[in-house]
């Protein structure tokens, strides 16, 4: 219904429900590459999806998502503390993603009063912020498996010019690409749960095809500040 909040809510319940943070973000981002997948047919029909932001943003996104795969699978080789590490990680993004929430939700109200004043800029007139912007995020994505709606979904209300419903699926079309990419360097790495994403599907699907037809009638602000503020306590918790 929003854009975010997959990640950034299931990965650290996943870790409070005992399992391994490696395993967590691996299972989170197979499970999140499933259910964008039908959101995003919704978004499609509604042609409400830019795609040449999409393409330009996934030129950094996806090669940065697979290196920070690989580097959490090196990392559980290498390091006894690995889960210590990944905790510690996850607990810097979650703090990141809920401030960026936050900040999303504050900057949102006046950007949505000149929505009319605002034009559309074209990703290829600044390719190097783009695609640099893609690198960030896909590699907070492959590392913690977080961060791939909330860290998007404000850049692009605070530079692309698009309106709310074409920001939400355009955002929901690039984190679909990011996290298929990065799923499948998981999967291969044997940091993948495939019963447990099961599971999470079975109730989640039909979830993602009502709330991607929900976004064009209920208002996502109060939603989005109340998940920012469990985020950011949920953070906190992975430092204690």
């Amino acid at each position: 219904m929003t854009g975010v909040g997959g990640g950034i809510l299931l990965t650290p319940l996943l870790i409070f429900l005992g399992v391994r943070p490696t395993i967590a973000v691996g299972t989170d981002l197979f499970y999140a590459s499933v259910t964008k997948m039908v959101g995003i047919q919704e978004h499609r029909r509604r042609r409400s999806i830019r795609w040449d932001w999409v393409l330009y943003m996934g030129m950094g996104s996806i090669p940065a998502s697979l290196i920070a795969s690989y580097l959490v699978h090196y990392i559980s080789l290498k390091y006894a503390s690995a889960e210590e590490i990944m905790h510690v990680a996850l607990g810097v993004v979650l703090l990141f993603s809920a401030g960026i929430t936050l900040f999303n939700e504050i900057y949102w109200k006046s950007r949505r009063r000149a929505d009319d004043e605002l034009q559309v800029v074209d990703p290829k007139s600044h390719a190097v912020k783009v695609i640099l912007l893609g690198v960030l995020v896909g590699f907070m994505v492959g590392l913690t498996s977080l961060g791939s709606g909330a860290i998007v979904a404000v850049a692009l209300v605070a530079f692309s010019g698009l309106p709310g419903a074409s920001i939400v699926g355009t955002d929901i079309a690039h984190a679909l690409i990011m996290t298929s990419s990065a799923s499948i360097a998981h999967w291969h790495f044997g940091t993948v749960d495939l019963n447990l994403a099961i599971n999470l599907l079975i109730g989640s699907i039909p979830g993602a095809m009502v709330g991607s037809r929900m976004a064009y009638f209920v208002p996502s602000r109060p939603l989005k500040v109340g998940m920012a503020i469990l985020v950011l306590a949920g953070g906190l918790r992975m430092f204690v």
